[in-house]
Parts: C-alpha cells; sequence; structure tokens
C-alpha cells in the first residue's frame, strides 16, 4: 500500500524504538535527582552550638547514609574549585599587575592548613545560617574546597601561560572575543592536566574528611555525619574493627567514584589532546561509550545551545582576545608603581596590625619558636619532597607513556592516592609505640601518605601528553638509555613535575597538621613541628598562636616557592614547553 503520491508510507509514524541504553541513563538521572531531594532536608536540619553532637554514631548500618552524604559535600566542593579555578587562573595568567599580588597569595593560600580557614569559617558560617545545621555544612565544603582548589589552580594557570605561541596568534587573527577564546582555546587547551589534578585534587581531599567533618575548634567538638566523623569516632574508641569496616567502606567508594565519574571524563578528556599523530590507544570507559550512544544527554543539552551565542553577544563589548595595544611604557611604569604602592601599603598596615595583637597577647618571642619548629617540619617536607620524585617520577613515566599500562594502572593509582590515609594513622600508631619508633621520623611517612601522589599524578599526565610523533621519532632515530631520558623525558615531563612538586610540598605542608600529632585509644603521639603545634592552638582555640604559627607557615611556603620552585616554573616555560 502506497501513501499520497505513491509513495510508499510504511514506517513515517513508527515512533523511535525504545534503547536500552537510554532506560539506564534515564534511570541513573533520576534516582540521582530523588536522592539529593530526600537527603536535602537533613542538610538543614535545625542545630544549636551549644547541644550539637560532639561525636556520630558508630553503628556500621549508618555508613552508606554517612558515605552519601560525604559524598555530597566532597562534588559541592569539587564544583565549588572548578568555578574558582578558571576565575582565578584566568585573571593570574591574562592580567600581568594582578599576577603580581595572585600568585603570591595563591601560595600563601595554598600554605594555611585546613584547620586556619576552620578556625575563622566555622563561627561565620555558624553565624549565616542561624539555627540551621547549613552553616555547618557550608564550613566543611569549605575546608574541602581548601584541600582541592590550589592544586587544580596552579594546574590550569600553567597551562594557560604555556600554550603554544601559533594558537595564540590563531584566537587573535580570527579576533574571538574573550569569552570565545576561553571556551574555545584555554578551557580545550587545559582540560587533560586540569582533569588530573582535579582527580588528584579529590583523591587529597578524602585525607582532610576527618578534620571537615569531626571539627574540633574553638574549644568545641562538632560532628557532621559522614565517614570522617565515624572514622574519628571509631579511633577515638580505639575500636580497630570499626576502622578496618571504614576502610573497607572507603576502598568501594573510591572504586566507585573512580569508574563512574573521574574514567570516564579522564577517556572524554583525550579529545582535546593536541598532536599530528594519533595514538595508538587511547583510554577507554564503558560509562562515557553509554553516554554517547544515549540520546538523553543530547536533549537535556538542547535547550542550552541558544544560550551560547547571545552569550557571544553579550561579552563582546568586553574586548576581544588581544592585549590593549599603544600603551606607553612612561604610562605602563606610572601604573605599574602605583599598583605596587597600593599593595604595598596594604600588606604592610595588615603586619603591623597583626604584630601589635600578637605582642600585646603572646609576645614577639612566639614567633622564634615558631620558627624553630617550621625548621623541623621543613626539613620532613624536603625529605619527603626528595624521596617521591626519586621512585615516583619513573614510576609516572612508566605508566603515561604506555596507554595498556595506563589503562590497568591508573584505577589502581587513582584508589591509592584517593584513599584517606589518616584512616591508616590508628594501625601506624599501634605500630610505632610497639616498634618504639618517635613520630619525630614516622611523621615523614604519614605525610608522604597524603602528598607524594601529587608527583605521581602530574608525572603520568605529563607523560601521556607527550604528542606520539615525537615518541616515535625517537623510537626512529633509536634514541634510549640516559640520552633518551636527558635529552626527551625529563624535559617533556618538566613542567608537570614542577606543578607537581609544588603542590606536593604545599600538601606536606598541610598534612603535618594531622601527621605530627596522632592518636589511637589511649596512646598520643606529638611530632616536634608546626603541624603539631597549629593544631593544639586550633583545638584549644588559642587565636594569637593560631596566628603566628599560620604566618610563619606561610613565610616558610612563599620563601621557598619565590626562591626554588618560581624559578623552575620559568625554565619550564622558556626551555621545556613543548
Amino acid at each position: 500500500m502506497s501513501g499520497l503520491g505513491g509513495f510508499p508510507s510504511r514506517g513515517v509514524w513508527r515512533q523511535p524504538a525504545l534503547r536500552w541504553v537510554d532506560v539506564v541513563v534515564a534511570g541513573a538521572l533520576v534516582a540521582l535527582l530523588y536522592g539529593l531531594l530526600r537527603l536535602a532536608p537533613s542538610l538543614n536540619a535545625p542545630f544549636l552550638p551549644s547541644t550539637a553532637p560532639s561525636s556520630v554514631s558508630t553503628d556500621p548500618s549508618n555508613l552508606p547514609y554517612y558515605a552519601v552524604r560525604s559524598l555530597v559535600r566532597m562534588f559541592a566542593a569539587l564544583v565549588a574549585s572548578v568555578v574558582f579555578t578558571f576565575l582565578y587562573a584566568t585573571a593570574a595568567a591574562r592580567l600581568r599587575r594582578a599576577e603580581k599580588v595572585l600568585l603570591p597569595l595563591l601560595d600563601i593560600l595554598q600554605s594555611v592548613p585546613v584547620l586556619g580557614f576552620l578556625s575563622v569559617t566555622v563561627t561565620a558560617f555558624i553565624n549565616l545560617f542561624p539555627g540551621s545545621e547549613l552553616g555547618l555544612e557550608c564550613a566543611s565544603v569549605f575546608a574541602i574546597f581548601t584541600a582541592m582548589a590550589w592544586n587544580m589552580t596552579f594546574a590550569f594557570y600553567y597551562s594557560l601561560i604555556s600554550q603554544p605561541r601559533e594558537l595564540d596568534e590563531a584566537a587573535r587573527v580570527l579576533r574571538l572575543t574573550k569569552w570565545q577564546r576561553f571556551w574555545r582555546l584555554d578551557v580545550p587547551s587545559g582540560v587533560i592536566p586540569l582533569v588530573w589534578n582535579g582527580m588528584m585534587s579529590f583523591g587529597g581531599a578524602w585525607f582532610f574528611l576527618a578534620a571537615s567533618e569531626s571539627i574540633s575548634v574553638l574549644n568545641h567538638q562538632y560532628a557532621l555525619p559522614g565517614m570522617g566523623s565515624y572514622a574519628a569516632a571509631a579511633i577515638a574508641q580505639g575500636d580497630l574493627g570499626k576502622v578496618g569496616i571504614a576502610v573497607a567502606v572507603m576502598v568501594v567508594l573510591v572504586i566507585g567514584v573512580n569508574a563512574l565519574f573521574w574514567r570516564p571524563i579522564t577517556a572524554w578528556s583525550e579529545r582535546f589532546r593536541v598532536e599530528e599523530a594519533e595514538a595508538a590507544e587511547r583510554p577507554r570507559s564503558a560509562v562515557l561509550d553509554m553516554l554517547r550512544r544515549s540520546s538523553v544527554p543530547g536533549l537535556l543539552g538542547r535547550p542550552l545551545k541558544g544560550l551560547w551565542p547571545a552569550l557571544d553577544r553579550i561579552t563582546r563589548p568586553f574586548g576581544l582576545a588581544e592585549h590593549p595595544i599603544g600603551v606607553s611604557p612612561v604610562r605602563e611604569r606610572t601604573g605599574d608603581v602605583f599598583f605596587a604602592g597600593v599593595v604595598s601599603v596594604m600588606v604592610v598596615y595588615g603586619a603591623w596590625k597583626a604584630f601589635a595583637y600578637v605582642d600585646s597577647t603572646v609576645g614577639l618571642g612566639e614567633f622564634g619558636h615558631a620558627l624553630a619548629l617550621g625548621a623541623a617540619t621543613f626539613g620532613r617536607v624536603v625529605a619527603l619532597t626528595v624521596a617521591a620524585t626519586l621512585v615516583w617520577v619513573p614510576v609516572g613515566v612508566w605508566i603515561g607513556m604506555n596507554p595498556k599500562v595506563t589503562r590497568f594502572a591508573q584505577p589502581v593509582v587513582q584508589v591509592l592516592a584517593s584513599f584517606p590515609a589518616n584512616f591508616l594513622f590508628p594501625f601506624a600508631t599501634a605500630a610505632f609505640v610497639a616498634l618504639g619508633i618517635s613520630l619525630d621520623a614516622g611523621a615523614i611517612l604519614l605525610m608522604a601518605l597524603g602528598a607524594q601522589w601529587y608527583i605521581l599524578f602530574n608525572v603520568i599526565a605529563g607523560a601521556s601528553a607527550i604528542p606520539s610523533d615525537l615518541r616515535e621519532a625517537m623510537t626512529t632515530f633509536r634514541v634510549g638509555g640516559r640520552l633518551r631520558w636527558r635529552r626527551f623525558i625529563l624535559p617533556a615531563i618538566f613542567p608537570s613535575y614542577v606543578t607537581g612538586g609544588i603542590t606536593a610540598a604545599g600538601g606536606a605542608w598541610n598534612a603535618s597538621i594531622v601527621a605530627e600529632v596522632v592518636s589511637y585509644g589511649n596512646h598520643h603521639l606529638t611530632a616536634t613541628g608546626l603541624g603539631a603545634y597549629i593544631t593544639q592552638a586550633t583545638a584549644t582555640g588559642d587565636f594569637p598562636k593560631i596566628l603566628v604559627g599560620i604566618s610563619v607557615m606561610s613565610l616558610y611556603v612563599v620563601a621557598a616557592n619565590r626562591l626554588f620552585w618560581r624559578r623552575m616554573y620559568r625554565l619550564a616555560e622558556t626551555r621545556y614547553a613543548l
């Protein structure tokens, strides 16, 4: 039978078949939304600081609920970190005068320990949401954010300042607006390092989950339902069995997040690799393949397609991607002097007020004591960085330059890096006590458990980003052994290693606040160092000592970054950029 005009009509009005992949994707989205809606009321539960519980139940049946609450905090902090990274790193890379302030400020921010932020933000957030647990939730998310954001910002900043010159010139010739350049050039060129460092930052944030959920600050103890607070309560009870259950649940959580989130994003980011020859093997993800076969993401994203042209038109008055032309050197120097003068006045005034406050409370001699303790922690940081470099650079190169190895090793590395090592501190404490090992030496191992992975992940990212044509050229010319390492591999991964080194050192300083004071049951070990000093001052609410400790730690970190790591950055930018 024919339709009008003799054309066949069979199947014209037939509805598209409902595919199983669409059902699975839609079902997962509905389940996610339903879970978030059911969880929302508990985030805004009534809360009074005077009657707030100082601990959570250690009944293992509560662990699924605690796991969901912790995951919501982690992903909320990740979203905030991505937004902060885009804004802060772009400003530091594109605004020359702002860079002189933003980069040193970033050094200081990454050196301030999580407890240092909590000592200030907990009271502020509680007052912002009076009578609601949402204030404490925001304080916890902010603490996790401070453990994620700095590493991602450093990685994206370096990707911006090391863009190939021909791509920068193409953006200017095409007269892209700043908005167009950001989404069509800046973000795509920085996706791979941002994803790998985001994955590492997410894993590093698990390390501080206990400190952000079981908050001991200003002589008050607050506990939020979560995996970190559960582990803290089990450790305080000295119950290794329940600690072991928490460890098992955390392993399941880490593997699940890696399989359902990080693995698909890692495979998706490969589309932004810039190279002339296609790699022999790309990372694969069953979840990403399912999303690509499903029509649900396209249907959800269709309403947003008309938004981009409108944003292009709105942002065009803000200027093109090229920098201003024709500014006279005299005017530029005058602006620099004025800008530097304003910043210097603000810094001097703030330092004077801080010194006056410390002098009127604990005395300026406390700085000398803190500097001596900082020297002990600095020695541990140096030892950790050197050891991690010698161990993990060869391993990272081997994983990153072998796609087949990456496919199997990346999930293993992700589990090891993401697992909160402080969950193992009770077992380490018991071993130190049994073997008679001082925490002054043992703290190096505990700090390494949380900081060494920054070097490994960045080296893997750097090695995997080496263009395939360069690898094939080295193989064709039969360059191997020490010459291959000295002339090809080390220069190629050097920029990524510098990013990993500076964040690993900053992470080690931050990790010292939980590694230099450890407890298990009735056993309490304390190392001589600045991390222990800040931890004890925060627990007792001693604001003058908190200020002294954070100031001294910032001084050490900024000095090391200025004298060493920044020079490595300039060397990477001028000599070793591909």
